[in-house]
């Protein structure tokens, strides 16, 4: 019947997924100003400040149907390493308030993508094998 695992994909698959696609929305919705800032604070190009859509809008998207879940999800965790460089470089040894590191959440969502690449997307997915 169920197998436990490619339920545990599916939620996992879902939980990124759509986690993830509320930050990119609300980039849509409010621009990207703050990425080109801390983009071209690190000395790179600001058209790298563009990519934040597809790591954060056009993967999520994948992620949640599964299509090529692998592939987006090593996407997503690239977007979040340069994320956490990016936006916590200089403070990557800080506590927030709570006593958690401060670059907790990006540093969540990247472990969360190198486990849906490690683990595929299981069955219930577009792509499913």
């Amino acid at each position: 019947m169920f197998q436990n695992s490619d339920i545990a994909k599916l939620i996992i698959r879902l939980s990124l997924g759509i986690m993830m696609l509320f930050h990119g929305v609300e980039k849509i919705i409010h621009g990207i100003g703050g990425v080109k800032h801390l983009t071209t604070s690190a000395g790179l190009p600001e058209f790298l400040a563009y990519g934040v859509y597809i790591g954060e809008v056009v993967v999520p998207i994948f992620i949640i149907l599964g299509l090529y879940a692998r592939v987006a999800s090593v996407v997503l965790a690239l977007n979040m390493t340069m994320a956490i460089f990016l936006a916590y470089g200089n403070s990557l040894f800080e506590l927030n308030k709570y006593g958690a590191p401060v670059f907790e959440l990006p540093f969540f969502y990247f472990i969360l993508s190198v486990v849906v690449f490690l683990l595929g997307s299981g069955r219930y997915a577009v792509n499913a094998k």
